[in-house]
């Protein structure tokens, strides 16, 4: 005789594996420790902060705002 079985317990379980597989293929594709996240945001800050020490020191030696092409046409 065969073995009875029930189909929903069937079914939740072949969802449940297939979450599971899904779960892991996003953990490998998307996860990141805590440890890169950190050295990420540390690099964007240091980054950050070179560009404004430039954008800073250009304005103190020109002592004005820098122009952009749009206005040293109208100047002309």
């Amino acid at each position: 005789m065969a073995e009875i079985v029930n189909l929903n317990r069937f079914k939740k379980a072949k969802l449940r594996e297939s979450e599971d597989r899904q779960a892991a293929e996003n953990r490998v594709r998307f996860g990141r420790s805590g440890t890169e996240k950190a050295n990420d945001r540390r690099e964007a800050e240091r980054r950050a902060r070179l560009l404004a020490g430039k954008e800073l020191a250009g304005k103190e030696l020109t002592g004005k705002e820098p122009t952009g092409p749009a206005e040293e046409d109208d100047q002309k």
